[in-house]
């Protein structure tokens, strides 16, 4: 029969692995980069497609939303997206937009920075124009201000301070369904943000928090802007551009367009593919973000 010491060391063996297991299970959580994206050959309806979630890069496995029997260990190229999707919601400004914007702590900043103001923030003018440069190609960009005016703010915020400048634009998807460049982290890892968070603006703001729409794929067009997330309430710093149109759930904030000159320089980003091959992964053309300025 153990001793009352053995049974002690038991237990303490058997709560530092939950410990270990859970720590480890927020990790993988935190990070998860934000566009799954779906292909495959396996045909799902769309009531079975929930979310789309993240790639985990340190482990190199792909992970995806689907039905809500999906694990976070399954892939994304197992459960397509729906052979047809809606289109975004015709936007219908709601209650108080602009009015309370909130940026609050997260994890540390990747790359210093300041935060937004929060509180009330303009709605006009209603685009901003704004120049991308990169060494691929310059990228002209008009800011959605009347439509997600929190998630401009806090763009713009980092634009000004340089948050962006010498970052790699780190993941290309050339999917089917899915045709994006991922941009904004510091670290190129897919992880990384500016240190706070804040919740989405349009199309999630055009829809009730339980309506199920909200989990079944939209198309966001060619030259579409907006911001990657890992679940709601989590944008930070890193965002998307949109070179072909492509199937997400409307949980992405869309907050600015894309101009003829940025799209030629996606779609040659795009040709070239991803490094090693398959639809996923860092782009094979690099691409560095040199600075990205208001006009």
């Amino acid at each position: 029969m153990p001793t009352n010491e053995q049974r002690r060391a038991t237990a303490k063996r058997k709560l530092e692995r939950q410990l270990e297991h859970r720590a480890e299970r927020e990790r993988k959580r935190r990070q998860y980069t934000i566009i799954g994206s779906a292909v495959g050959g396996v045909l799902v309806v769309a009531a079975v497609v929930a979310t789309i979630v993240l790639v985990n890069r340190d482990s190199g496995t792909e992970t995806a939303s689907a039905s809500t029997s999906t694990t976070e260990t399954s892939s994304p190229f197992d459960v397509p997206p729906p052979a047809e999707a809606g289109t975004l919601p015709e936007f219908v400004a709601p209650e108080g937009l602009g009015g309370n914007c909130q940026y609050p702590e997260a994890e540390p900043a990747s790359k210093p920075n300041n935060a937004p103001r929060t509180g009330k923030v303009p709605t006009e003018p209603a685009q901003v124009s704004a120049s991308m440069e990169t060494d691929q190609g310059n990228i002209g960009l008009q800011l959605d201000n009347g439509k997600s005016p929190c998630t401009v703010n806090s763009f713009a915020s980092l634009a000004q301070q340089g948050y962006f400048a010498n970052t790699p634009c780190h993941r290309l998807t050339t999917s089917d369904s899915l045709g994006v460049l991922q941009c904004g982290d510091p670290t190129g890892e897919g992880t990384g943000g500016p240190g706070y968070q804040f919740d989405n603006e349009y199309p999630t703001d055009q829809y009730q928090p339980d309506d199920p729409k909200l989990g079944e794929p939209v198309v966001y067009p060619r030259g579409t802007l907006a911001m990657a997330n890992a679940g709601p309430g989590t944008n930070g710093s890193q965002f998307f551009l949109v070179y072909k149109d492509s199937q997400l759930p409307p949980q992405y904030t869309v907050f600015g367009t894309i101009d003829e000159t940025g799209l030629e320089t996606l779609d040659k980003i795009a040709e070239a593919g991803v490094d090693g091959g398959g639809p996923d992964g860092a782009p094979k053309l690099p691409v560095t973000v040199k600075n990205i300025q208001l006009d």
